[in-house]
C-alpha cells in the first residue's frame, strides 16, 4: 500500500478554525488528474493543492489545485497556502527570513514572496498571474436579485452595478446596498443559470470608513460543489477590475483589504493591493496568513 502525506492550513487568518481550510498533498508527481479529482472530492475542501516537481528546475514546484468537482488553473488560497508551507519546509519553523518562490500553475508561473517569522504566523502574497478583465455584462438586477433571495432594491450602491471579470478564474460580481443585505444573502438554485462559464457569484458590500477593511464579501459557486466560500483568492484578483471600473481610483497605489467568510463563522482577511497607471489597472498583489492545522497520510 502506497502512502502519500498531506498537510492541512487554515488560509487568510492567522489563528487556527478560521479563514479557509486547505489541503496539501505532496509528492503528487505519479498520480493521475482522476485521481487527484477523487482525494480532492474526499477531503471535500474548496480547494485542494497537488505538489509536484517543477518543470522548471529554477522554479519551487509545479502544482495543480482541485476543487471537489473539477480542475483550476489558478486558486488564490492554495497559492497562499502552499507557498508558506514550502518556505516552512525548506527554511524551518524558527526562521526569520523573506523569501521568493514560483510556483507552476495551470495558468502560468505565479511569483510568491513568504515572510517567516519566529513564533507568528506566516504571511506570503503574490502578483496575480493575469491583470482583471472586464468579461462582458452581467445579467438584470432582477435577475440577480432573485437568484441572491433579495429585492432588486438591495441591488448596486454607489456606482457599483453587476458586473462579470476574470483574472485567470471569472468570477460574476453583485454589489449588494449594506451589509443587512449580504447578510441576508441565500442563493437558490436560479445562480447556475446566470453565470455563463463563471465559478460563482461574490455579493459583496462597502465597509464603514472607520473600518480597517474596504469590503465585505461572500462567494457561492454551488457548481463547483462551494456552497459558500469563506475566502478567495482568485476572486480578490478579479475585483481589482471591479474597483477601478466603479470606483474611479486615481493613479498610484491602493490598498483595498476585504473581509470574508465572516457570516459563516470563519472571518478571514485578504490584502488587496491595486495599482492603477494612465487610469487603468496596472497591477494587482494578493496576501494573507496561513497556519497548520493537521497532516497525514492518504492511502493509495
Amino acid at each position: 500500500m502506497n502512502r502519500l502525506p498531506f498537510i492541512t492550513y487554515d488560509v487568510f487568518t492567522t489563528e487556527r478554525f478560521a479563514g479557509n481550510p486547505l489541503a496539501i498533498v505532496l509528492g503528487a508527481e505519479d498520480l493521475t488528474a482522476a485521481a487527484m479529482q477523487k482525494i480532492a472530492s474526499e477531503f471535500n475542501l474548496s480547494e485542494t493543492i497537488f505538489v509536484c516537481p517543477p518543470d522548471n528546475p529554477t522554479h519551487t514546484a509545479r502544482v495543480r489545485i482541485f476543487t471537489p468537482t473539477f480542475e483550476m488553473s489558478f486558486a488564490g488560497h492554495p497559492t497562499i497556502g502552499c507557498a508558506i508551507h514550502l518556505a516552512r519546509s525548506r527554511f524551518g519553523q524558527d526562521a526569520d527570513i523573506d523569501t521568493v518562490l514560483v510556483l507552476e500553475e495551470n495558468v502560468g508561473p505565479v511569483r510568491c514572496v513568504v515572510r517567516l517569522s519566529p513564533g507568528a504566523p506566516a504571511f506570503a502574497a503574490f502578483d496575480s498571474p493575469k491583470l482583471s478583465e472586464n468579461l462582458g455584462p452581467a445579467p438584470t438586477d432582477a435577475l440577480v436579485a432573485q437568484a441572491l433571495g433579495l429585492q432588486s432594491s438591495q441591488i448596486g450602491f454607489d456606482h457599483h452595478r453587476a458586473s462579470r471579470f476574470s483574472a485567470g478564474a471569472p468570477f460574476m460580481y453583485v454589489p449588494v446596498e449594506n451589509l443587512d443585505a449580504l447578510a441576508l444573502c441565500r442563493p437558490s438554485h436560479e445562480i447556475e443559470t446566470l453565470l455563463d462559464g463563471a465559478i460563482g457569484i461574490v455579493a459583496y458590500a462597502r465597509l464603514p470608513k472607520d473600518s480597517p477593511h474596504a469590503f465585505r464579501v461572500r462567494m457561492f459557486a454551488p457548481g463547483a460543489g462551494v456552497p459558500e466560500d469563506p475566502a478567495t483568492g482568485s476572486a480578490a484578483a478579479a475585483m481589482a477590475g471591479v474597483l477601478v471600473q466603479f470606483d474611479g481610483l486615481s493613479d498610484g497605489a491602493h490598498q483595498m483589504p476585504l473581509e470574508q467568510g465572516v457570516e459563516m463563522g470563519r472571518p478571514s482577511l485578504i490584502a488587496l493591493d491595486v495599482q492603477v497607471r494612465d487610469g487603468r489597472l496596472s497591477g494587482c498583489r494578493i496576501g494573507g496568513h496561513a497556519v497548520p492545522v493537521a497532516s497525514g497520510e492518504i492511502l493509495l
